[in-house]
């Protein structure tokens, strides 16, 4: 999924579940829920009009919630270095989280002074 310069070609998984980038969690999963209920393709099966849609969608709320809840995913997001496609490796994922962390605790005491 791009989010204006990242991997893919659908748009941010943030737009998708109609969020800001600062959401919590709380928010996240609220959004989920109401965009799952809503585009599920069980619930919509019996129109075909509009059964190719809602998996689609629900494809794109699932993916964007998989990522967003997680936070080293989310943080890998946000910093532009995941990419769905690539197979995650979680040892990659781990180091680029720490040094993310690192990096904002440098930054709050650079803050503080």
């Amino acid at each position: 999924m791009d989010r204006g310069g990242g991997s893919g070609g659908g748009s941010c998984y943030y737009s998708v579940l109609g969020l800001r980038k600062d959401a919590s969690f709380s928010d996240i999963k609220t959004s989920y829920r109401k965009l799952a209920m809503k585009w599920h393709p069980d619930k919509l099966a019996k129109n075909p009009q509009v059964a190719g849609e809602a998996k689609r969608r629900f494809q794109q709320i699932q993916e964007a919630y998989s990522v967003l809840s997680d936070q080293g995913k989310r943080s890998m997001y946000d910093a532009g270095l995941y990419d769905p496609l690539d197979g995650e490796d979680e040892d990659f994922c781990d180091f680029m989280q720490e040094m993310i962390t690192m990096m904002n605790s440098v930054k709050d005491e650079f803050r503080k002074r």
